[in-house]
């Protein structure tokens, strides 16, 4: 039997559909914004477990949820353990923060590196949070960092070669040879 899902208030969809295309709130929560979406769309479950690559599953325990429930269903519930640390405004200022260029914050460098965004983070911001729960926010989230590549774009000091000196005399000069 197919799993059908109710049709959707128009508050509901409203929310649907800034849920399923955020970038601040969290990962989980847009994935199963996204489900309710597809489905709304008339998507069956086969369809919307294979465009997210997830479990069918997960798929129909979401779609019942939502039917029970409504939007507050698709929330995480209560789970034993000690309470977050970080509370959703950190996490989005800190998921924000990361996304915006930072010369758009007043920095000097065209790109964040991850030991950048953290000093930034607990130095602007305010946020006394160690660097591993700030890496642990952002992979939730879905971000990932790469090393920056350095042959690329203006260098963050312009006075670098100056700074730098000549280059070392290891590799040899080549004697230009006679045309035959």
């Amino acid at each position: 039997m197919a799993l059908r899902l109710r049709e959707l208030t128009e508050e509901e969809s409203k929310r649907i559909k800034q849920w399923s295309q955020s970038r601040t709130e969290e990962a989980r929560l847009v994935e199963r914004a996204k489900i309710i979406r597809l489905a709304s769309e008339g998507q069956k479950v086969p369809q919307i477990a294979q465009t997210l690559d997830i479990d069918e599953k997960t798929v129909r325990k979401w779609l019942k949820r939502f039917d029970t429930q409504g939007v507050a269903g698709l929330s995480d519930e209560a789970r034993s353990g000690a309470p977050p640390r970080s509370t959703p405004e950190v996490k989005a200022r800190i998921i924000a923060a990361a996304l915006t260029n930072p010369r758009e914050v007043g920095r000097k460098f065209h790109s964040w590196t991850f030991e950048r965004l953290a000093a930034y983070v607990r130095e602007e911001l305010g946020f006394g949070i160690k660097k591993t729960r700030i890496f642990e926010i952002l992979h939730e989230e879905g971000l990932r960092w790469r090393q920056q590549e350095t042959w690329f774009g203006e260098r963050v000091d312009p006075d670098f070669a100056k700074k730098r000196g000549p280059s070392s005399g290891s590799a040899r000069s080549r004697q230009p040879t006679a045309r035959s």
